[in-house]
């Protein structure tokens, strides 16, 4: 019984700490008005210490003045990042007009 417990446990932890995937979203203007999304791939060696290919939300954006900025590190992002040790860590930002 008390070995049940304890892996259940671990089980619990490992899951809450594989659902932190972190996202940032920020608005510009007064955020976005339809459903128009753009998406890009950011792309970082060595935990992102260095920048490979960074998006640009401005031109991500186009002539909108008004949208909503998602930058997220997804679960596909962290598998990837897992797979290999850190050396590849992609982002996905998300551009909402």
């Amino acid at each position: 019984m008390k070995k049940t417990v304890l892996n259940l446990t671990c089980v619990l932890a490992i899951s809450l700490m594989m659902t932190s995937c972190y996202t940032l979203t920020y608005s510009v203007g007064e955020g976005a008005k339809s459903g128009v999304e753009v998406t890009e791939k950011n792309h970082y060696l060595i935990y992102g210490l260095a920048a490979l290919k960074t998006s640009d939300p401005t031109k991500m954006a186009g002539n909108a003045t008004d949208y909503t900025v998602t930058i997220q590190h997804s679960f596909v992002d962290g598998l990837l990042s897992a797979i290999t040790f850190g050396i590849y860590t992609p982002t996905t930002t998300t551009i909402q007009k």
